[in-house]
């Protein structure tokens, strides 16, 4: 056998694992990414028996604040882009976040501050993630083209798609039987313990409360899967043809 054919044969092999882990990692965090944009908190708050803030924010409120903190995760902006947002005159937070400030006409405390950098960092990591499994995806597909390993390539998109898949179904099964656990090891695995607790009173539950996130989870899952499925059914039905 010669040395181009064990190539060529190792090529075949290895290629469609590798494009199955970059797909999952692809088609997840674009799911992610297309939720942190201001048309989800437009569609969340208006969705039907979302909790209103008992501590007077309005939807309203809720819409302008909640889009300054994703342009924030977004942008290349200080945690002073937050930190430097009060609530309008005559306002301040409520009492018992109030007690934990030395300025209650600030919107945001200092863990709340805090909190948010640790976010914008995991973000920005992820998303530069994103990218680089988008750009090795692009680059495998240029090599498999100029190598004549399509059908290599093609079968690990429709692995990757079932595998996304798979992995999905595990996460939205925590997230309608166990939220609260996997709430908390989400943010285990993210955060250090504790750093992410707040009052009720405090702005980002006010502004994100649990409602938020357990449907965040949901749609994220739901556009992943959807991605998935045109993946793993589109190039299985492409390999099926050009069998």
């Amino acid at each position: 056998m010669k040395a181009g054919d064990k190539d060529s044969r190792f090529v075949t092999r290895v290629m469609p694992w590798l494009v199955m882990l970059l797909v999952v990692v692809a088609v997840i965090m674009a799911a992610v990414r297309l939720v942190i944009n201001p048309w989800f908190v437009e569609f969340e708050y208006r969705t039907p028996d979302f909790p209103t803030d008992p501590y007077g924010f309005t939807s309203q409120d809720r819409l302008k604040y909640s889009k300054i903190a994703i342009d924030y995760l977004l942008n290349s902006a200080g945690i002073s882009f937050l930190g430097d947002l009060r609530f309008p005159a005559g306002e301040q937070t409520p009492a018992q976040t109030c007690a934990t400030m030395t300025d209650c006409t600030h919107l945001y405390n200092d863990r709340e501050l805090k909190h948010m950098l640790d976010v914008k960092n995991v973000i920005q990591a992820a998303l530069r993630i994103w990218y680089a499994s988008l750009g090795a995806l692009v680059l495998l597909g240029v090599w498999a083209w100029r190598g004549k390993w399509m059908d290599s390539f093609k079968r690990g998109l429709s692995l990757g798609g079932w595998m996304t898949i798979a992995v999905l179904f595990i996460v939205i099964l925590f997230v309608l039987f166990g939220f609260d656990t996997f709430f908390v090891l989400f943010h285990d695995v993210f955060f250090q313990p504790g750093t992410w607790m707040f009052l009720y009173s405090d702005t980002l539950i006010r502004l994100f409360p649990e409602r938020f996130w357990r449907d965040t989870f949901m749609v994220v899952g739901g556009i992943a899967v959807v991605i998935s499925l045109l993946l793993a059914l589109g190039f299985r039905m492409k390999e099926k043809k050009t069998a």
